[in-house]
């Protein structure tokens, strides 16, 4: 690993039309999984000016399973609670379209559970998950301060702390990395929807100050690039027409923004959408969770897991861990370990961290990972493996 370097990350709003796609995706699934915990919810969402569209395939016991009118219900009280109220989106008055139907039967008769045989992974793929000792969650930094840069912008919009703000914005954090670890800022960029009162140069200036608090307020103190040149805001210049009336979003089209911002290996497959059947999802949260584990206990200062599944079988095909030349013990004898803490098969990972679940809408934004566990929510970031990880291992 290289020493000193710049690298750099991106989040995205929870306004973004991407993520505004991924949201609705993940209210279906917890719409669905309310009613039924073993119900099969494959869900994807497009949206643009004025309209939403839903595809994808369902499964759900019958005598739960929700209406068409529920299901328009939870995409527009998504929209709504996100804050489109827009001429060219709106929560209310744009066209609602379902085209979700029934799962493949041929897919169900690989996946199902059934006399002696174990339920199989929902698809074939590669999953991977990751952990850093860079900050108090164990994510890159990178992507730490691009996710809490938006998050404050949204959570000022909420609160009507500023009436400028509308909810489509993006970031990007580049840090200075001295000796292997961040330092300091050398660039910043927030892009970020207005309102059309901020539209003369005053009212721009108004929105480069207050994203200069922000920055202040978010990074480390000593952390702001020290050229100010460096620091963008709004760079293209006026912002007002954004969100899916600007740009059309599609679910999973943010899955770099949703794990490591770039610092680590991604599998391919999108989260938001998917029971935790999937293994696209339910592998990746495992593949973090053990990784934070293994960081979490000091048998590691950075750690790579990679898992590999093929549809319809239960125990996954492949495990990779890598430490790379952090780790105190070697990633051969943590490899033979992991499975004896934590069954890796779909329906063991699912019961190991408790996802069937109504519990996914709130990790369709500002990332997957680095969030807090509280109760049902986020159990992937537990850290409730140390104690057994360093009694077989340290």
């Amino acid at each position: 690993m290289r020493s000193n370097y710049l690298f750099t990350s991106e989040s995205v709003s929870e306004g973004h039309p991407d993520k505004v796609a991924d949201q609705i995706s993940d209210a279906v699934v917890d719409l669905f999984l309310s009613r039924d915990p073993v119900a099969r919810v494959a869900c994807e969402t497009m949206v643009t000016t004025q309209r939403i569209v839903l595809a994808g395939e369902v499964r759900c016991s019958q005598d739960v399973f929700p209406t068409l009118d529920e299901i328009e219900k939870v995409a527009r009280d998504t929209v709504k609670k996100i804050g489109y109220e827009q001429h060219g989106f709106h929560w209310q008055t744009a066209e609602f379209a379902c085209h979700l139907h029934g799962q493949s039967a041929h897919i169900a008769q690989g996946v199902d559970e059934s006399g002696n045989k174990d339920e199989g992974a929902g698809d074939q793929g590669i999953m991977f998950g990751f952990a850093c000792d860079e900050t108090p969650d164990l994510m890159p930094a990178t992507l730490y301060y691009s996710h809490r840069i938006l998050e404050k912008l949204a959570q000022d919009r909420h609160a009507n702390v500023v009436d400028f703000l509308e909810p489509d914005a993006k970031s990007q954090v580049t840090l200075k990395y001295e000796n292997g670890r961040p330092t300091g800022a050398t660039a910043l960029v927030v892009s970020t929807q207005h309102s059309k009162a901020l539209s003369s140069d005053a009212g721009q200036k108004q929105l480069r100050d207050y994203a200069m608090t922000v920055f202040e307020d978010v990074l480390p103190q000593g952390w702001m690039p020290a050229d100010q040149s460096q620091i963008y805001v709004n760079p293209t210049g006026l912002f007002e027409i954004g969100g899916p009336d600007g740009d059309a979003g599609l679910t999973g089209r943010k899955i770099i923004v949703d794990t490591y911002g770039g610092a680590a290996p991604h599998g391919g497959g999108a989260f938001s959408g998917k029971d935790p059947t999937k293994v696209d999802r339910s592998a990746a949260y495992i593949s973090r969770y053990l990784a934070k584990n293994i960081v979490a206990a000091g048998l590691a200062k950075r750690c790579t897991i990679q898992l590999s599944y093929a549809i319809g079988v239960a125990e996954p095909l492949s495990l990779y861990v890598d430490t790379h030349g952090t780790g105190t013990v070697e990633e051969s004898k943590i490899e033979a370990v992991l499975p004896k803490l934590v069954r890796l098969t779909p329906k063991g990972i699912r019961t190991h961290l408790g996802m069937n679940k109504a519990i996914y809408l709130p990790t369709a934004a500002y990332g997957h990972f680095g969030r807090k566990a509280e109760g049902d929510l986020f159990t992937w970031e537990k850290t409730d493996l140390v104690d057994a990880l360093k009694a077989e291992l340290a």
